[in-house]
C-alpha cells in the first residue's frame, strides 16, 4: 500500500516536501524500519525479498535530498536522512551525492539561487579563516554544510589545493559537521582526485604538483581526526593501480602516516638506526622521529576499512607489481627523475603499508590474509625482496610455534639442547621455502650458492644478528633521568607523581626483559648459522668458484636488499661481517669487499634517489669495518689474520707476503686502492653531466663522509670536481647545486682529519742510482750484510738477491734504462780493448813503462767520465729540483684526471696492487685474482722523466768523441 499510494504522491511533491518536516521524518523512519527488518546493512548484498530497498534510493534521489537543500540549518533532519543512508553501501551513497551536487539544483530555480548564496557565504568565510578564529568559523561552516555540503566542500578543496597553509585551520574548522556532511566530504575528496582537470605533475614533468601534495596532506589529517569512511577512497586507489597509475599512492602514504603513526624515514641518526635492530619496545621508544598522539583508534578504523573486500592483500600485491611496472612502462614517456620518484613512492608506501599490517593484525590474522611465499613467487610473480618482506613475520611465527612444541616435549633442557631444538624447528619450517625458491633462478646459479643460503639471507633481520646493547643502555639511562626529574618535581601532585614513577619503572623493566629475550634469540640464531655455514657456498674450481660465488652473492642478495630499506642496508653490511667472523667455507671476504668497492659507477647510476641514500649507508657501514681493520695491526691480527676470508695468493715478487694470507701492510695497500677506486668512480659520475649520476654520486659521498675520503690528495680531487658542479649548476639545476654546496661544506670541515698517503700505507718510490749501485754490489757479493724483509707486515731476515731482482724488474717494467756508474775499482777490473797497442816483452823496463802508461790512461778515463757525468747531471738536478715539489703535490691527481674509465671496469680484470712500488701487475704474476677482481689497476707511480730512447746512442757518441782510446764494456 505504501508503494502504491504514498510513494507516487511523494514523487509529485518533490522538494516541496520541505514545507512539512513532520512528514519528512515519518517517511524516512518508515523506509528505515522496512529495510532494517530485512536485516540489510551497508556491507551486505541487497535483500532478495520484496522490500522498499530500491524505492528508498529513488525517494532519496528525487525527494529527500532536494528537500534538505531547501531547509535552513536543520541538523536534525540531516541526521534522520543519514540514519537511512548509512544502510546503503558507499557505491549507492556516492551516486546519490553526485546527482545531489551536480544535477539536483538545475531543475529548480530556487535551489540555484540558494546554491549561489551558499557560494558567496563560503567565500567570505574562507577569506577570514585563520588559526585565531577557528571556533567561530567552524560554527559558520557547520551551518552551511547542513543544507549545501557539496558546494561548500568543492570550494574548500580548491582553496586547499592552492594554499597549503590553510590545511590545519580548515581541518580544525570542520569539527561541527554532521555524519552526512562527513560522508559527503569523503566523496568530494575522491571526486577532486578523479574528475579534476588539473595536471598532477609540475610544468617540468619531473615531480608531483603542489595541489596533489596538499590534497594528500589534507586527506591524512581529515581521515585521522574525523570518523569518515575510508572504503571508497581505498577502492579508488586499488582501481588506479589496476590501471597502472601510481601517482595517487601519495594519498595512501599520508593516510597511513597520520592515522597509524608509521613512517618510512630516510634520514635517521646512527643511534636510531641501532635502535631499529632491537625489539618492538625499543623501536617505539628510540627508533622513530615523530610520535603520533593516540593513533590506536584511527589505526583500528583503517584496519577495519582494509578488512572489507580484502583490500589489504589487494593493495599489497598491486603495489608490489606496480614497482616494476613503473620502471618498464613509465620510462618510455616520462622523465627519468619522475620515474625514480614514482618508484620510490611506490616502494616506500609498500614498506609502510606492510609494517602497518604487521603492527595492527594479530599473527593469526596476518598468516590467514597474506598469501604464502610459494604463491607470491609463482602465482602473483612478486619479486623476491617483496615476497620475503611480507613473508618474513610468518616464518618467524612458524619457527617459534614449532620450537615451543619441541621444547615442551622435554622438561629439562640445557642451552645446547635448546639451540639444537631451535635448529630442528628452523629446518622443518624453512625446508619447503628452500624448495620454493629453486625455480625462480637458473640451475647454474645453484652451482655457486645453495638455496638454503638464499633463504637464510632473506629470512633474517637485524634483530636476529646482534643485540644493540648500547641502544638499550641509552634508552634506560634516559628513562632514569626522566623518572628522577619527576620525583624531584614540585609542580606535580603526589599521586600523579607516583603514577609517573611507576610507569617509568615498568618501562625500564620491560626494556631489560626485551633485551634478555633478544640475547637468547641471537644465541639460538648464531647456533643455527654455525650449523649451516659449511653448506652455503659450494666448492668447485679454486678461481672460478670464488669469483662466481661473490657474483651471485652480490646480484641475488646484497644489491637487491641493501636498497630496500634503510635498516636492510645495515643488515647487509652486518651479514657480510658475520660471514667473515663465522669463517664460512669458500667465502672470500677480501674478494667480496674488492668487488663492492672497485667499481661503483654502474650501481650508483642505477639507483633512485632514496636507493642512493640506502646504498650510501650500506657503503658507509662496509667502510667502517674496513677502516677499523686498517686502524691498528692488533685489530687486524685478531679479526682477520688467521681467517679464511683473507686467504689468497700474492706474487708480487713482494717484500710483504710469502704465504697465502694477506698481511697487515698488504691490507693497508689494498685499502688505499679501494679509496682510489671509489674516488675514480665518483669523479666519473660528477663529470658525466647526467642529472641522475651527479645527484646519486653527491648523495653517496655525503653518506660515506665519515670514512671517505681519508687521504688529502683524494679529497682535493673530489673537492675540485664538486666545485665544478657548483659552478655549472648554480643557475641550472638548483637541487644539484644545493647538494654540492652541502657536501663541499662538510668536506671542508673534515679537512683537518685528512692524512698523508705515507701515513695511510707504506709508500715505496723508485730507487735512486746510489741505492741501485749498492744493491748491485750486494748482488755481486761485495757486501755480506743481509737486509730485513717484510713478511705479512713483520720484519724477517731475507737474502739480498731477491730484493735486487725485485727492484731491477720494477725499473725494467717502468721503461727506465739505467746506466751503470763505474767506480775506480770497477774500471780497474775491466779488460782493455784490443785497439790498444801492447808493447812486446823486451825486458823489465818496458813492462814498468807499460804499467805506468796504463795507470795514466785509466786516470784520464776516470777524470773524463766524472766530468761527463757532472755535465749530464747538472741539468737533470735543476729539472728535478723544479719539478719535485709540484710533482709530489699533483702526481696522483694528474694520473686520476688522465686515466679514462675502462669499459671493463665492472668485469673481472686480473690485476692487483704491487706492494713495494704501487705499480699495477698482470694476471701472470699471481694465482688468484683475490684483490682486484673487478678493477683495472691502481695508482701507478711514474717517473718524473719520460724514457728517452736515444739516450744510449747519445752516450756512445759522447764516448767516441773522447780522446781516450780505451773502450769499456758495460755489462
Amino acid at each position: 500500500e505504501f508503494r502504491d499510494c504514498v510513494i507516487p504522491m511523494l514523487f509529485e511533491l518533490g522538494p516541496s516536501l520541505h514545507y512539512d518536516l513532520v512528514l519528512v521524518s515519518k517517511v524516512i523512519r518508515l523506509l528505515k524500519t522496512n529495510i532494517t527488518k530485512a536485516k540489510v546493512e551497508a556491507h551486505t548484498p541487497p535483500p532478495s525479498v520484496d522490500t522498499l530497498y530500491y524505492d528508498g534510493i529513488s525517494l532519496l534521489d528525487d525527494v529527500i535530498l532536494p528537500t534538505l537543500s531547501f531547509l535552513d540549518n536543520n541538523c536534525c533532519v540531516a541526521e534522520e536522512i543519514w540514519s537511512l543512508l548509512k544502510l546503503y553501501p558507499y557505491q549507492c551513497r556516492y551516486c546519490l551525492y553526485s546527482r545531489w551536487k551536480n544535477e539536483t539544483y538545475l531543475p529548480h530555480a530556487k535551489l540555484v539561487r540558494r546554491r549561489g548564496e551558499a557560494q558567496k557565504k563560503i567565500k567570505d568565510i574562507m577569506k577570514k579563516i585563520s588559526y585565531e578564529n577557528v571556533k567561530p568559523t567552524s560554527r559558520s561552516i557547520g551551518k552551511l554544510t547542513h543544507y549545501s555540503p557539496g558546494v561548500l566542500f568543492d570550494y574548500i578543496l580548491i582553496q586547499i589545493q592552492s594554499y597549503d597553509n590553510l590545511i590545519i585551520p580548515v581541518v580544525d574548522s570542520l569539527k561541527y559537521l554532521t555524519n552526512l556532511s562527513n560522508d559527503m566530504l569523503g566523496y568530494c575528496v575522491i571526486e577532486a582526485l578523479a574528475v579534476g582537470n588539473r595536471d598532477p605533475l609540475k610544468q617540468d614533468s619531473t615531480s608531483l604538483s603542489l595541489w596533489l601534495q596538499s590534497l594528500a596532506a589534507f586527506c591524512g589529517y581529515i581521515f585521522k581526526k574525523y570518523n569518515i569512511e575510508l572504503n571508497g577512497l581505498l577502492q579508488y586507489l586499488v582501481n588506479e593501480l589496476k590501471m597502472q597509475k601510481s601517482l595517487n599512492l601519495l594519498i595512501l602514504k599520508e593516510i597511513i602516516q597520520k592515522m597509524a603513526g608509521i613512517e618510512v624515514p630516510e634520514e635517521m641518526t646512527n643511534d636510531q638506526m641501532e635502535a631499529m635492530a632491537g625489539g618492538d619496545l625499543l623501536k617505539g621508544e628510540a627508533g622513530y622521529f615523530s610520535q603520533v598522539r593516540n593513533p590506536k583508534k584511527s589505526s583500528i578504523r583503517l584496519k577495519e576499512a582494509l578488512s572489507s573486500d580484502n583490500l589489504a592483500v589487494t593493495l599489497c600485491l598491486m603495489m608490489a607489481q606496480q614497482r616494476y611496472c613503473v620502471v618498464y612502462r613509465e620510462t618510455e614517456q616520462s622523465h627519468l627523475k619522475l620515474v625514480g620518484k614514482l618508484y620510490d613512492q611506490c616502494q616506500d608506501t609498500l614498506v609502510q603499508f606492510g609494517t602497518f599490517l604487521l603492527c595492527t593484525l594479530s599473527m593469526e590474522e596476518y598468516v590467514n590474509k597474506i598469501p604464502s611465499i610459494q604463491s607470491q613467487l609463482s602465482d602473483y610473480h612478486i619479486h623476491i625482496d617483496v615476497a620475503f618482506f611480507l613473508s618474513r613475520p610468518m616464518f618467524t611465527y612458524a619457527i617459534n610455534q614449532k620450537y615451543d612444541v619441541l621444547r615442551k616435549a622435554e622438561k629439562k633442557m640445557s642451552a645446547a639442547m635448546k639451540q639444537a631444538k631451535y635448529c630442528e624447528a628452523v629446518a622443518e619450517v624453512m625446508g619447503p621455502v628452500a624448495l620454493a625458491v629453486r625455480p625462480i633462478h637458473p640451475p647454474k646459479v645453484w652451482e655457486d650458492i645453495s638455496p638454503q643460503f638464499l633463504v637464510t639471507f632473506w629470512s633474517l633481520t637485524m634483530y636476529d644478528l646482534f643485540v644493540p646493547v648500547n641502544a638499550y643502555e641509552r634508552e634506560i639511562a634516559k628513562i632514569k633521568l626522566q623518572a628522577a626529574a619527576v620525583s624531584e618535581s614540585k609542580d606535580l601532585p603526589s599521586n600523579k607523581q607516583k603514577k609517573e614513577i611507576e610507569r617509568y619503572n615498568a618501562l625500564m623493566d620491560k626494556l631489560h626483559d626485551e633485551r634478555r629475550k633478544q640475547q637468547e634469540h641471537v644465541e639460538k640464531v648464531m647456533a643455527r648459522l654455525k650449523q649451516e655455514k659449511d653448506s652455503w657456498f659450494l666448492a668447485r674450481s679454486a678461481k672460478s668458484a670464488k669469483n662466481d660465488t661473490i657474483t651471485q652473492l652480490l646480484q641475488l642478495c646484497l644489491f637487491p636488499r641493501c636498497v630496500f630499506t634503510m635498516t636492510d642496508s645495515l643488515y647487509c653490511a652486518k651479514f657480510v661481517q658475520m660471514l667473515h667472523s663465522l669463517r664460512t667455507a669458500n667465502f672470500s671476504t677480501l674478494l667480496c669487499y674488492d668487488r663492492l668497492f672497485c667499481d661503483i659507477t654502474y650501481s650508483v647510476t642505477s639507483c633512485t634517489e632514496n636507493e642512493a641514500n640506502r646504498y650510501g649507508r650500506f657503503l658507509c657501514a662496509m667502510l667502517e669495518t674496513v677502516m677499523r681493520w686498517h686502524s691498528q695491526k692488533q685489530i687486524f691480527d685478531e679479526e682477520c689474520a688467521k681467517y679464511p676470508g683473507f686467504v689468497t695468493k700474492f706474487r708480487v715478487s713482494n717484500q710483504f707476503s710469502e704465504d697465502n694470507s694477506v698481511g697487515y701492510e698488504n691490507y693497508r695497500h689494498v685499502c688505499h686502492k679501494w679509496h682510489y677506486k671509489i674516488t675514480k668512480a665518483t669523479m666519473v659520475c660528477l663529470e658525466s653531466k647526467d642529472y641522475v649520476q651527479i645527484r646519486n654520486a653527491l648523495i653517496i659521498l655525503i653518506k660515506i663522509l665519515p670514512h671517505f675520503p681519508m687521504l688529502s690528495k683524494l679529497s682535493q680531487c673530489i673537492e675540485k670536481r664538486v666545485e665544478k658542479v657548483k659552478e655549472d649548476e648554480k643557475n641550472q639545476r638548483q637541487d644539484l647545486y644545493t647538494l654540492a654546496t652541502s657536501y663541499a661544506g662538510q668536506l671542508k670541515a673534515k679537512a683537518a682529519l685528512m692524512v698523508r698517503e705515507d701515513n695511510f700505507h707504506i709508500v715505496s718510490d723508485k730507487p735512486s742510482r746510489q741505492e741501485l749501485i749498492k744493491l748491485e754490489k750486494a748482488d755481486s757479493g761485495q757486501n755480506g750484510a743481509v737486509p730485513a724483509k717484510q713478511l705479512n707486515g713483520d720484519a724477517k731476515p731475507a737474502e739480498k738477491e731477491k730484493s735486487v731482482q725485485v727492484i731491477t724488474e720494477k725499473v725494467k717494467e717502468k721503461g727506465s734504462k739505467e746506466r751503470r756508474i763505474l767506480t775506480r775499482n770497477q774500471v780497474e777490473s775491466v779488460p782493455l780493448s784490443k785497439n790498444i797497442e801492447t808493447p812486446k816483452k823486451e825486458g823489465q823496463p818496458i813492462k814498468e813503462k807499460t804499467k805506468e802508461k796504463e795507470s795514466v790512461e785509466k786516470e784520464n778515463v776516470l777524470k773524463k767520465d766524472e766530468r761527463r757525468e757532472d755535465i749530464e747531471k747538472r741539468p737533470k738536478e735543476k729539472k728535478e729540483d723544479k719539478t719535485t715539489a709540484r710533482e709530489e703535490r699533483f702526481r696522483e691527481e694528474r694520473y686520476i684526471e688522465n686515466m679514462p674509465l675502462s669499459k671493463d671496469e665492472a668485469v673481472r680484470v686480473s690485476g692487483y696492487y704491487a706492494m713495494g712500488s704501487g705499480s699495477y701487475y698482470g694476471a701472470d704474476d699471481r694465482e688468484l685474482s683475490s684483490v682486484s677482481n673487478s678493477s683495472s689497476g691502481s695508482v701507478q707511480r711514474r717517473s718524473s722523466e719520460p724514457p728517452d730512447p736515444d739516450k744510449e746512442t747519445k752516450r756512445r757518441k759522447l764516448d767516441g768523441s773522447s780522446s781516450s782510446k780505451v773502450s769499456i764494456e758495460v755489462g
